[in-house]
This record gives structure tokens, sequence and C-alpha cells, in this order.
């Protein structure tokens, strides 16, 4: 691996990055979303509701932590649901759970973690920093704030409680993190919302910018063909696996990222149950990882989450990237992805993307064929961004072995902007909308973070 061309963001957007901070990073493999055991159901006969164990998952976080190991990842977050005095649970079994999975499999980094249930929202992963506080940090937070800890449900489905909760979290140290899941899954249609607004979005992320930094790009349960994603409305689908908020160009993400907001995509898996066992899942790392250019140290993956230093991709289609943005003669410095290169409006600048394949089977034992990449450039208005996009197939791009390079030289958009990058095993210039039957180890996409284009 080339760690010069490989910097991340250390220092403050609007600044180039330097050698220094990069020093003994790599690319670690993860999964932020993960079910087990005691996400539990309940006994709704007794006062209050008694917790029936293995209710909705009857994996061990050992055993996940294995199969994580297995699929190869180096980091992974344990994220049970809530229910009615599940914080309970979260102290008294869960959190030893964790511990003695840590001793079971030390070569994984394991988080503490939940699948929190937002207030006037659904489902968030929590993701706790290591330390001695992290089991009371997280029992507190599910306790004081989850939507689903009272025995009466509704007291605290407000906007309110849950800026409540953001306030809260933003006051821990270290800093824990937030992700939303699967954004799009209650929505009505394309473009038409459900539990999760785009304005919910702007809103939490700017009450706290450094906790809640981002959003599943690819939801897990992809193993289902009847609906990926368990995204169950027909209007209102996965597009080759990724959720339409991050699909649509000039869409969700696009027109938060054109309004300068830090917000970062991930995939997931949300495994409860796997297929081979009846269910609609993939293991942590069977289909799909979320990639952090980090140290393998558990403070290193966090802030490279934080700070965007990472990519999503199914199936194995990738397994490394370069993603960088330049002048065009080479002057000012060099951004990656998270980072914010100051460049005055119509400086030609150049875009450039590699990325390698693996040299190994995915675990559906296939080679996938990158077949396209696509580069995409936003700028303007938030409400409507200009967007551009080129596209590069087998005769416009280089190869160096398992690498893959495109570069695109263009101008400097005016009054700033973005670049980001994806790219497919499959033809489509655009993910179509996933039908039943269809085969996910067939439709794999992998989709950077962006690169920020400061002239303002």
């Amino acid at each position: 691996m080339n760690t010069l061309l490989l910097l991340a963001l250390l220092a403050a957007p609007g600044t180039a990055v330097v050698a220094d901070s990069d020093q003994g990073r790599d690319w670690q493999a993860g999964d932020h979303h993960v079910h087990s055991e005691w996400s539990v159901d309940w006994d709704h006969g007794t006062s209050p509701p008694t917790p029936i164990r293995g209710g909705d998952s009857s994996y061990s976080r050992t055993r996940n932590a294995r199969q994580a190991q297995r699929f190869g990842l180096r980091w992974m977050v344990h994220t049970d649901h809530g229910g009615p005095g599940h914080s309970a649970v979260t102290r008294d079994d869960a959190y030893p759970a964790l511990l003695q999975a840590r001793r079971d499999v030390p070569g994984v980094i394991q988080f503490n973690g939940m699948e929190f249930n937002v207030p006037a929202g659904e489902h968030a992963s929590l993701i706790i920093a290591p330390g001695p506080q992290e089991g009371e940090q997280l029992y507190v937070t599910e306790r004081d704030y989850s939507r689903g800890e009272p025995l009466q449900e509704g007291g605290r489905d407000s906007q309110q409680h849950m800026l409540d909760a953001l306030s809260h979290l933003r006051g821990l140290r270290p800093l824990p993190l937030m992700l939303i899941n699967h954004p799009s899954r209650t929505a009505t249609g394309v473009g038409e919302w459900g539990d999760v607004e785009p304005s919910e979005l702007h809103a939490w992320h700017a009450a706290a910018p450094q906790v809640l930094v981002g959003m599943e790009g690819a939801p897990g349960h992809q193993a289902t063909r009847d609906e990926r994603g368990l995204y169950r409305n027909e209007a209102a689908p996965t597009f080759g696996g990724f959720d339409q908020m991050t699909t649509r160009v000039g869409g969700v993400w696009d027109q938060m990222l054109a309004a300068g907001t830090r917000f970062w995509i991930t995939a997931s898996s949300d495994s409860h149950v796997n297929q081979r066992d009846g269910g609609s899942d993939f293991d942590p790392g069977e289909y799909s990882k979320t990639y952090v250019w980090a140290r393998r140290q558990a403070d290193d993956i966090l802030e490279g989450v934080r700070a965007g230093r990472m990519f999503a991709v199914t199936g194995d289609l990738i397994d490394a990237m370069e993603f960088s943005v330049q002048a065009a003669d080479g002057n000012g410095g060099t951004a990656r992805m998270g980072d914010t290169l100051p460049l005055p409006a119509g400086t030609p600048m150049r875009v450039q993307l590699r990325v390698r394949t693996p040299a190994t089977a995915n675990a559906a034992g296939q080679h996938p064929r990158l077949r396209q990449v696509q580069l995409i450039v936003g700028s303007g208005a938030a409400e409507t961004p200009s967007m551009q996009t080129r596209r590069f197939t087998a005769s416009d791009w280089k190869q160096d072995g398992a690498w893959y390079e495109v570069t695109w030289e263009l101008p400097a958009p005016a009054g700033g902007g973005f670049v980001r990058a994806r790219g497919s095993s499959t033809d489509e210039p655009t993910p179509l909308a996933d039908i039943k039957g269809e085969d996910p180890w067939q439709d794999l996409w992998f989709y950077s973070n962006p690169v920020f284009i400061g002239n303002r």
C-alpha cells in the first residue's frame, strides 16, 4: 500500500493534509450494525415486560465476532435493539457478553453500542468509544433517551427529546458516534419520506456535528431476494443495494454535501439471522463492508469514521481506494476523502481515483469484475445542486495489476462544491431499482465519501 497516496484529514476543513498524520494507517474493514441474542423479544404478559433472550437473533456476541473475523473484518460494533426497560439488559447481560467476546476474539476490535430508537425518527447505530466508562455511558444513554425504553410508548417521540439526546452525547468523553440506519426504509415513494426526513438529518447533524456524522448508504438485510434491505414498499426500494438518499445524483445526500455538510455514508450487515439459518441476512463482512483509513486502533478507527476517511462496498468488489483532488498544475496540496481543498473558481483541477480489486474470491466464491467507475461533481445551491458525472469503462481506465485508475480534469466549481465516486459490477449508468428475485451478488457497487472544494 502506498501510504503517501492515501493521506487523511486530521486538520480543520479547508486545509491540505500532511504526510505525517498518515503514518501506520491502512484500510480497516468493519461493520457498525450487528445484532445478537440480546436483541430480545418481550413477554408483555408480565409487568414490566420480561425480556426473552434470543427473541430477535439467537447468535452470541462471540459467534458474531468470529464470523466477522472469518469474513475479513478488523472492527465491528455490537448494536442490539432496545425496548421497554432494555437498558437493564444492556448493563447486566449485553455488556458482560461484549467483554467475553473481546476475550474470545481479540483479533477483532469490538465496540460497545446499540441500535438506538431515535425519538421522532427510526433507528441509528450508537457507537461508544472504548474506555472505563463505556458500559455506564451506554446504559445511561439508553435509559434516559431511547424512544423504546419507557413502558408506555410515545412519551419520548419528539424532536426535542432527540435534540436532548444529542446534547447528552455531545458531552461524553471520549466522543461517541451515531449513524442513521436504513434512512429510507419507511419512505412511501422515491423522494417521499417516512420516519426519516431530510430536514431531520440536517437538524440532528447540526445539533451534534461531531457525533451524528452520517447514515447507512447501503442498509443491511441484503441476503433476501424478495425485499432487498427489507425495504418492503415496492414504490421506495433500494437501488443497487443502496438507499435512495445516497444513489440519486442531486438527491438528499448531494444536497447536504452541496451545503458543505460533512455527512458520510457507510455499509452494514444489520445481521440478525443468516440466510443459511433461514434468515434474510449476511454475517458481518460476508457481503457489505465499510473500509476506514486508520491505524488498527479503536480510537483512530472512530476518528476515521468521524472524519469521513472511508468507503462503502458490497460483495468485495474492491478492497482499497486512493481518491484525491488537486490543482492540475500540482500546486497547492492534495485533498482526499473528508478533506477540503481551497481552489479559486475556474482553476483547472485534477480528480484521480484508483481502486484495487481483491486477490481472493468473495464469500460467494466469485471474483466480481469491475465494469464501470463514475466520478460525480456537485456545486451550486443546496436545494438544486448542479451535478456533473463522468463515466469510465475498460476502454477509458488504466490498469496496473489489480489497480484501476481514472483521471478527470475540469474547472473548480464557482462557490465551492464536492467530488465523490462510485463504481459497479453492472453496466447500469444509474443504479436500477431492486426487484424481487434479484441476485445481490450480481449487483455490486462501491461508493466513496466526498472530497470538498472550497472557494467561497
